[in-house]
């Protein structure tokens, strides 16, 4: 099936491409789509071999596919499109919600479950904007978790610190505590730019949320929140020295 295109009148507006196998609900979401002002161009397709062919000829500022599709599935068409040079971002609209945890790790900018609500959408669009605008840590920010069989989001900045739990890692939070699909080590390089470190073989801990820092007997630990985790000797000494670094004026954010 050969694309379709519509064009609204302001220049500066995203173009997005719609990927959707089934008709009605494509047909909806361009429409929500083209009702929103910070969108100019709309292109559709049913199916992810020809969204290929229009991202390829460039011109398109993001994608928004469903997931199960004949054929190539929009997790398979994220993974092509994070070989490109320069990717367009990625939001999955879908009626599943057992896919967010793979969608995240493609680094889909939002994960909107249908039925579509249109404020739900505009706040992808958002997400959409801020990453054109240099934030490309919008995904990375919020973390899905499963809850009693329900994926929900916590920000990034609300994990306190991080347990190793083999090829898992558990998220402890003010709140209470979350396993997601991540190993340690991964989380670790993802998130150090972020202010979380190593304290431990079996740790990592968010400095922005370490209230204290114990030194007993050459023993040292820190306290977050209502923990108090131990660090290993041969982390004490770089944790001591990130701190001190974060609190000089003009150094929190040099981790």
């Amino acid at each position: 099936m050969s694309s379709r295109v519509s064009t609204a009148p302001s220049a500066d507006s995203l173009r997005v491409l719609v990927v959707d196998d089934e008709r009605p609900a494509l047909d909806e979401l361009a429409w929500l789509l083209r009702r929103d002002t910070r969108i100019g161009r709309v292109t559709t397709t049913d199916n992810a071999a020809e969204a290929l062919r229009v991202l390829q000829e460039g011109g398109v500022d993001a994608v928004f596919t469903d997931i199960r599709m004949p054929g190539l599935t929009g997790l398979e068409l994220a993974r092509v499109l994070s070989r490109f040079k320069a990717p367009p971002p990625v939001v999955f609209i879908t009626a599943h919600d057992d896919h967010a945890v793979d969608a995240f790790e493609l680094n889909a900018v939002d994960y909107v479950l249908k039925p579509v609500r249109e404020d739900r959408l505009a706040e992808a669009v958002r997400r959409v904007c801020e990453f054109h605008g240099g934030d490309s840590q919008v995904a990375a920010d919020q973390i899905p978790v499963e809850l009693g069989g329900v994926t929900r989001f916590i920000p990034r900045s609300e994990v306190q610190y991080v347990e190793a739990h083999g090829d898992y890692a558990r998220l402890h939070t003010a709140h209470g505590s979350h396993l997601i699909r991540s190993p340690l080590t991964t989380l670790e390089e993802q998130w150090r730019e972020a202010g979380f470190v190593r304290i431990h073989r079996s740790l990592l801990v968010a400095l922005p949320h370490v209230v204290e820092v114990r030194i007993d007997s050459g023993r040292c630990t820190v306290v977050v929140g209502d923990e108090e985790l131990a660090v290993s000797r041969r982390h004490t000494r770089e944790l001591r020295d990130l701190l001190v670094r974060r609190a000089r004026p003009g150094g929190a954010a040099k981790t």
